[in-house]
């Protein structure tokens, strides 16, 4: 880590490295900037690492609806398992398969895997010099002017000045501290015109952040982990929707509204009903798919309806670090509800999964960020009508999926068309050298719940850091980009040229 200087100078400063800040960040120094990309936590990732959640993807994912960069990263993934020395036969041949069995992900896989894999990937730009990455660092003040980025202020005591800054933090705090515009929350049907908001606008009515445990399971019991101080709090609360205990199996159900009952394993039943299972759900470990007993327990990531933390929020209630702390506890509480009362004694909490030296993510999942005032807003009319745009930058697919929330405590689900990424949706609309880079983008509430995937967050990044490079080769402002057709087609043909797809195939979107 390089500091110590009062001032420092760079073309692109991306602030935040998960999965869309370090792809903003490679694709800019790939095209010749000089860029500044500056982490909060110890590790690059986001998503994949820190937050230890597996790729949310599409169902068209093996095939098309993806970057070329991030068809290879998951190709990589599956050649590490190709090539590992007890894998079974079967998978040594296999082109399409999951590492950990997961029954909501095609490629779940360790987040240490990922973490190795996204290091390799960036690590010949540190070399070169075309990228110096600051780990442990955060912005903490931001001067603008005149509707322009002057400089940010680091945690590290550094003051940054770039041509050209992205916002790619998980929260979207470059926006927050640069007085940027931006939106929380949910706004209202008369806001954003979409059929499915709500009456009233709330700004603090927020997705929940999910704070994941790696656990496992063994034959017989495994150690039981400390009481958590919170455990009572929790074991006495009934949920706001439905009457029944935050600590159990049961989990909205959006179709109803109200509750369902979910099963551990694969297979349980109640009555005539066969239940979901949970641990195989976000499972990162297969036990069976390794010879030698080399892996000798299957591992899951806790990342279940359970402990979505939908209490409070994290961002901007002047009580932050209590929910953070609570969302934590949440997810003690329920691992050790599962272990007594729940009467799951194999469960174990392991502390070697995720780098830290309790068991859980280095930080929450953070589902719905700030979101930028961008050029374009996309709402949730956009997405189920299929619509295009002539200036896309990429493209996605996942239902609207909203989870409890923090206020009003509503969920949904609602199915999607495949999407484009418009451009206008990562460019501010009212700061000139600033763009979004990860989720953080010109959506609505409920168009986040479908943007915010990991194939979506890449593809994101790797557009705003192509067109931060773009713009400064050409001497462009983003906003001007957006609007200047001739400019557009030569930076849509390098989208191209760098395997970033703007359009959907015809026979999918029919």
């Amino acid at each position: 880590m390089v500091a110590g200087t009062k001032q420092i100078i760079f073309d692109v400063a991306v602030i935040g490295a998960g999965l869309g800040g370090l792809n903003a960040a490679i694709a800019a120094a790939k095209h010749g900037c000089k860029v500044l990309l500056t982490e909060e936590y110890d590790r690059i990732g986001g998503q994949l690492t820190s937050q230890a959640v597996p790729p949310d993807e599409h169902m068209y994912i093996e095939s098309t609806g993806c970057t070329a960069s991030y068809r290879a990263y998951r190709n990589a993934v599956r050649e590490h398992y190709r090539t590992h020395p007890h894998i079974i036969p079967r998978l040594q041949t296999q082109s399409e398969f999951c590492p950990g069995g997961s029954s909501v992900s095609r490629l779940a896989h360790p987040p240490a895997l990922a973490q190795r894999l996204l290091n390799e990937r960036l690590q010949p730009y540190i070399d070169s010099g075309a990228v110096q990455l600051r780990l442990c660092c955060k912005p903490t003040a931001a001067r603008r002017e005149n509707g322009h980025i002057q400089s940010v202020t680091l945690s590290d005591g550094d003051t940054v000045r770039a041509k050209l800054f992205i916002d790619a933090t998980e929260t979207g705090d470059l926006l927050a501290l640069s007085g940027a515009g931006y939106v929380t929350g949910a706004e209202s049907r008369a806001q954003t015109g979409e059929k499915l908001a709500p009456d009233d606008a709330c700004p603090a009515d927020m997705q929940p952040v999910t704070w994941v445990a790696a656990c496992d399971w063994q034959e017989g019991e495994a150690p039981v982990i400390e009481r958590p101080a919170a455990y009572d709090y929790f074991a006495r609360y009934r949920m706001p929707y439905d009457d029944y205990n935050v600590l159990g199996m049961r989990g909205p159900d959006s179709r109803t509204g109200k509750s369902k009952l979910f099963g551990f394993f694969n297979g349980e039943t109640c009555g005539n009903e066969k239940l979901f299972g949970l641990f195989a759900y976000r499972r990162i470990v297969c036990a069976s798919h390794f010879q030698n007993n080399a892996e000798p327990r299957d591992v899951t990531l806790v990342n279940w309806p359970q402990n979505d933390y939908f209490m409070g929020n994290i961002i901007q209630t002047g009580n932050d670090a209590h929910h953070r702390e609570m969302a934590r506890q949440l997810t003690l509480s329920l691992v050790y509800w599962l272990q007594t009362e729940g009467g799951y004694k194999g469960l174990g909490l392991r502390t070697d999964v995720l780098g830290t030296p309790d068991g859980l993510a280095a930080a929450p999942y953070i589902r719905e960020s700030r979101r930028m005032r961008a050029l374009t807003t996309i709402t949730a009319d956009d997405v189920t009508s299929g619509r295009t745009y002539a200036h896309s930058v990429g493209v996605g697919h996942y239902h609207i999926d909203l989870h409890i929330t923090t206020v009003s405590h509503t969920f949904l689900f609602c199915p999607t068309k495949p999407f484009e990424i418009p451009f206008g949706a990562l460019v501010s609309a009212d700061t000139d050298n600033l763009m979004a880079g990860c989720k953080n983008i010109g959506t609505t509430h409920l168009t986040n719940g479908c943007y915010r995937t990991h194939p979506v967050e890449w593809n994101v990044g790797e557009a705003a850091g192509l067109a931060a490079a773009f713009c400064l080769r050409h001497d462009i402002a983003p906003q001007a980009l957006e609007k200047d057709e001739k400019r557009f087609s030569e930076f849509a043909r390098l989208l191209r040229d760098e395997g970033v797809p703007t359009h959907w195939e015809k026979q999918i979107i029919s």
